[in-house]
């Protein structure tokens, strides 16, 4: 549009007050169009475009203006409807209205920030934390001071791209319009020095309008005539890629209208005022979404499959998957699929395009470590499981669990180690691969298989000192010393060692699948007998069969017939859980021929008390062999003098002679038995006795001694955490009730039997529904 008559002349402007008075009078000359509709208009004029907040728009009209976005005044002309000429003439005379600062510098908008990248993607969680922290003053005191947010997060991870964005954002609505100031401190760089504060401080107060000779030479008047210069003003300072907080701290303004983004590979805690940002990787949709951006959507779209799989060897690390969809972008004959490929050989080859690569940015963070932490992280390259504690680490290299905690927080410092939950660490699977190859090169194959002995050596005996207090009846295996540089962890009590197992269950999975694979046989068996209790009793069966198939090959190739007769019963157990009670027998048996083969009377009884529970489980005939079973074992644990067993036998003898109707003489030996489970603190048999007791109450009509005796039962068995116990006792306390005319508590109790069996998958499950259905 040309220039038509009657609009506002704003050459006429004086001062910033009568230009924001003039800038009212285009609007009433545009015909007065409302806030809403003007911001809907302005978006799309900013550049780049983006949404306006209806109130950024509003503010800009308002009187008492200290300062106005240039960029968003040009947008507000235009789509008032000036065009031409004329938008440069508003333009002009908004800058000409600022005048100079008070300093005796130009005031301008000092636009100093990188671009903001076309294909950055996701993040809105982070964006909006860090506007909102931006833009909201909560605390009264707070009002006072600069603002500091520091971004940090392990190399890679979109750090830069995220402040950047953020920044532009920002500046965008109409914040922080006085200045923004950038520089990149090069904290990291392979090649480069990082930055001197003092240097950057004179680069600063030349861009905010200071001279050259006005400029002082020492670092501390430097830093106070930046401070003194930004007082007034309302300025954004990014810091980027920051080396340490000394680096940074005479870089931080003194104005409370500044904000100061600092980015950081390393934890930035000790900065007075600092508010941290740690940033993750991306989720899988941002993930794709970046691929897609850079590579293509057509591509992309056309194997999703192997687009999955290129983001899973990313591990949905930013940095790695702009690299890798740049290099796929310049090979425009690869497919996908074949990328995928090169991958899955070798990350972090296949991860760079042109001249960069994911490495060389590894390679700044871990020089940077002094020697116990580069070791320390070496090594738990080698770790196998999906995260680990500080006793594993220092096991690992041989260190006290004090020095490695100190070499481990050193690393998590430096975001080369993640901490989801506290007292566990992790990698990120390309800093896995790149610890991996550290300790390849750096460490001999004798000083890796060590490291892995020792940390092997700490599982197999931290896990038989948590399954000695898990399961009290378990006879303690002659276990090899440990390496030196071993120190097993110890518990008060059976919650404590219960908690051990809940949290390194899937560790110590990984870690016998890793033993059996590096010529660890014994540790794989061993392990495997310390973890068979815990897995049967949470009802991971599917487990409980793997390791023990694992344990007995394991065992087969050390012709060990004690570790081989151990894993046989494991299996033996599994087979049970699932209802295959032929294979049962069958592994039972072989565990029976191998003990009296090594003479082993406790382990002759122990497999006789399975064999006898598998039996139990079936027909009435076959409880009659259970009965002989259970004495058979009851007179091997006496010739040995093993009161516990003799206890659980009798406990044993009990339930079968509960099952084939004796149910006076059932409740004579489960009595007899409690004592001796009570002197010896074994939960799991005591609940085991409860039951039976409260099953011969229940036949013999007893139903208010039968229902207060399976709640003592279930009492000890969710101490234990028995989930396959706790179902079946919860089951017939569901008949006991009902027995006693009570329908409702029938009904709670079989519910919980039921949704615990539907948890662990039991085919007993629809037996629990007849019941709910059939009783109303």
């Amino acid at each position: 549009m040309s220039e038509q008559q009657g609009m506002p002349d704003p050459d006429g402007a004086e001062d910033l007050a009568e230009f924001v008075g003039l800038l009212g009078e285009l609007r009433a000359w545009a015909g007065m169009p409302s806030y809403r509709v003007l911001a809907r208009r302005v978006g799309p004029l900013m550049r780049p475009a983006r949404d306006i907040p209806l109130t950024t728009v509003a503010d800009t009209f308002k009187a008492g203006r200290r300062r106005l976005d240039l960029g968003l005044v040009v947008a507000i002309v235009r789509a008032l409807g000036v065009d031409g000429p004329a938008v440069a003439r508003w333009r002009e005379a908004c800058v000409k209205v600022h005048g100079l600062a008070k300093v005796g510098g130009p005031v301008g908008v000092f636009g100093q920030l990188p671009t903001d990248l076309a294909t950055f993607t996701g993040r809105r969680e982070e964006i909006a934390r860090l506007i909102a922290a931006a833009t909201q003053r909560h605390d009264g005191d707070r009002a006072n001071t600069v603002l500091i947010s520091a971004i940090e997060g392990m190399a890679g991870v979109g750090k830069t791209q995220l402040a950047v964005h953020t920044a532009h954002r920002l500046v965008g609505a109409g914040h922080f319009t006085d200045a923004q100031l950038y520089v990149n401190l090069r904290g990291f760089e392979p090649d480069l020095a990082p930055a001197d504060p003092s240097a950057v401080l004179e680069a600063f107060l030349r861009q905010l309008g200071v001279p050259a000779q006005q400029i002082p030479a020492g670092r501390d008047e430097r830093a106070a005539m930046y401070r003194d210069r930004l007082r007034e003003r309302s300025a954004l300072i990014l810091l980027d890629n920051a080396a340490d907080e000394d680096q940074v701290r005479d870089l931080i303004p003194a104005g409370a209208g500044c904000l100061v983004l600092i980015t950081s590979r390393r934890s930035l805690a000790g900065l007075d005022g600092v508010v941290p940002h740690l940033l993750d990787t991306f989720t899988d949709p941002e993930a794709l979404d970046l691929l897609t951006r850079i590579a293509g959507h057509d591509r992309v779209a056309a194997e999703p499959e192997a687009a999955a799989r290129v983001i899973e060897y990313c591990d949905r690390l930013p940095l790695a998957l702009a690299l890798t969809a740049a290099r796929l972008r310049s090979r425009p004959a690869w497919s996908l699929a074949e990328l995928a490929d090169r991958m899955r050989s070798g990350r972090l080859e296949a991860i760079s395009a042109g001249g960069r690569a994911i490495r060389p940015v590894f390679d700044a963070s871990y020089q940077a470590l002094p020697d116990r932490a580069q070791q320390v992280f070496r090594l738990t390259g080698l770790h196998p499981g999906p995260d680990f504690s500080a006793a594993a680490a220092a096991a690992l290299a041989g260190i006290t669990a004090g020095e490695a905690t100190e070499a481990l927080e050193l690393l998590l410092d430096e975001h080369l180690l993640q901490q989801k939950r506290s007292g566990r660490f992790e990698l990120h699977d390309l800093l896995r691969a790149y610890a991996g190859e550290q300790a390849n090169s750096r460490d001999s194959d004798q000083e890796r298989r060590a490291a892995v002995h020792r940390m092997l050596d700490h599982y197999v005996h931290t896990a038989h000192a948590a399954a000695l207090h898990v399961e009290r009846g378990r006879d303690p295996l002659d276990l090899t010393p440990p390496q030196p540089g071993v120190h097993p962890e110890q518990f008060a009590d059976h919650e404590q060692a219960l908690a051990w197992f809940s949290t390194e269950h899937a560790v110590l999975l990984s870690a016998m699948g890793h033993a059996a694979a590096s010529g660890f046989d014994t540790h794989t068996w061993q392990l495997a007998h310390a973890l068979a209790t815990y897995l049967d009793r949470r009802g991971r069966w599917h487990d409980l069969a793997a390791v023990g198939t694992t344990a007995i090959d394991a065992a087969d190739r050390l012709a060990d017939p004690l570790g081989k007769a151990i894993a046989h019963n494991i299996v033996a157990r599994a087979h049970l859980r699932h209802g295959n009670y032929a294979n049962s027998r069958h592994h039972l048996h072989q565990a029976l021929d191998l003990f009296d083969r090594i003479g082993d009377v406790s382990g002759r009884a122990d497999t006789h008390i399975e064999l006898a529970r598998v039996k139990a489980w079936q027909s009435p005939p076959a409880i009659a062999e259970a009965l002989e079973l259970a004495h058979q074992a009851h007179a091997l644990y006496q010739s040995c003098g093993h009161r516990l067993g003799q206890a659980q036998t009798v406990t044993a003898i009990g339930w079968a002679l509960a099952r084939l109707g004796d149910y006076a003489q059932a409740l004579t030996c489960c009595r007899q038995a409690l004592p001796v489970l009570e002197e010896f603190d074994d939960r799991e048999r005591q609940a085991h006795a409860w039951d039976s007791i409260a099953y011969a109450h229940s036949y013999l009509g007893q139903y208010s001694q039968a229902v207060a005796c399976y709640g003592l039962a279930l009492d000890l068995c969710r101490d234990l955490g028995d989930r396959p116990l706790e179902a079946d006792i919860l089951n017939r306390f569901g008949d006991a009730h009902l027995a006693a005319h009570h329908p409702d508590a029938a009904h709670d109790a079989w519910r919980k039997a039921l949704a615990i069996f539907t948890e662990l998958d039991q085919p007993y499950a629809h037996q629990i529904r007849d019941k709910l259905g059939a009783v109303p």
